[in-house]
């Protein structure tokens, strides 16, 4: 009858709401990315959705509420959006073995338009998850690193894998490019960092950097969860203290007197910025002194990132443990949070 009707409708209701509530109280956001022209944030969760924001409306003099919610949400991936990483054109987001392009200029008029879903290499009883992803531009190819133990090579233009690098023994969760030095950098949780000539596809140095005294924290593990480079300079941290290196002599230069695991890290200009697991983006300065650390929404952090694409949109962003990311338009204090 219509009573049964409109109860088994509020019933229906009430359980929408309370797994809207669960879901926001257990998101993580682990990736990020913007767009090319700067005016737009992507943002990868734990349940393999992609939110693209406008900065644009949250960063008007007449932004409300709304302005700091996505324009568009979608399901991107079965599991966690571990990686996301912008083209010209495209932004490509990472899953549990696969690896979807979606067009920008769809993205920003708010449709879902998938150009091109690209298999890793797998076997039945294991599906590897991609953890990170980088561009090299000199061969136009993709460069990715997961659970599989190995670096695959896939051609941007036809989107097929041509080569494997083989070396590390666990899980790789960070790279970098040097491509003046044509060199590929890898961090993976069996502590060490290989730098690899992406020419011959040999690895020329392997750097086990729990090894190293100064850099060695047993009790949190060896692995290498943060890894970037600039010029001559390599960031690195997880397990071993977050640490500087010259790379030229392989040595460590400074020590970061830092808690917990860092899971990302930047240069920025005569600075470092780093997060992990703690409620704050920390300011280094390159001789190791930490020099301020600005508390932020999420109570472990996952990923940050600085939009260098464009001078009216410069902000940094910072997500991780909340279905909040925090904006900062200045480095010393969040301006304000955008929300799945």
């Amino acid at each position: 009858n219509s009573a049964e009707t409109t109860t088994r409708h509020q019933v229906g209701h009430w359980l929408c709401v309370i797994v809207f509530f669960v879901q926001h109280l257990h998101m993580s956001v682990f990736s990020q990315s913007f767009s090319p022209c700067g005016r737009f944030l992507a943002a990868g969760n734990n349940y393999g959705e992609i939110a693209v924001f406008s900065l644009s409306s949250a960063l008007s003099p007449d932004a409300t509420d709304l302005s700091q919610k996505p324009i568009l949400t979608f399901t991107a991936h079965e599991g966690p959006v571990f990686s996301l990483l912008s083209t010209d054109s495209h932004l490509l987001s990472a899953g549990n073995g696969e690896i979807s392009a979606w067009s920008w200029a769809e993205l920003i008029n708010q449709k879902v338009c998938l150009f091109i879903n690209a298999p890793l290499c797998r076997s039945s009883l294991e599906i590897p998850e991609i953890n990170a992803m980088t561009i090299n531009p000199t061969e136009n190819s993709l460069v990715i690193g997961g659970g599989d133990n190995n670096i695959h090579i896939m051609d941007l233009e036809s989107g097929v894998f041509k080569s494997v690098l083989q070396g590390h023994t666990d899980y790789i969760h960070c790279l970098s490019v040097r491509e003046r030095e044509g060199e590929i950098l890898s961090g993976s949780e069996d502590g060490a960092v290989r730098i690899w000539d992406y020419r011959t596809g040999q690895s020329v140095h392997c750097i086990e950097v729990y090894k190293y005294e100064e850099c060695a924290r047993p009790q949190y593990g060896k692995w290498i969860s943060c890894l970037t480079t600039d010029s001559d300079w390599m960031l690195c941290g997880g397990g071993p203290s977050l640490s500087l290196w010259h790379l030229r002599s392989m040595s460590p230069t400074s020590i970061f007197p830092l808690s917990g695991c860092q899971r990302q890290a930047n240069f920025y200009q005569d600075m470092i910025l780093s997060v992990g697991e703690g409620q704050c983006v920390s300011h280094c300065l390159l001789g190791g002194e930490v020099k301020a650390q600005i508390p932020c929404t999420p109570h472990s952090l996952n990923t940050l990132a600085l939009n260098l694409n464009s001078t009216e949109h410069r902000v940094l962003t910072v997500g991780g443990s909340s279905h909040q990311m925090d904006v900062f338009t200045n480095l010393s204090y969040r301006t304000f949070s955008l929300s799945f």
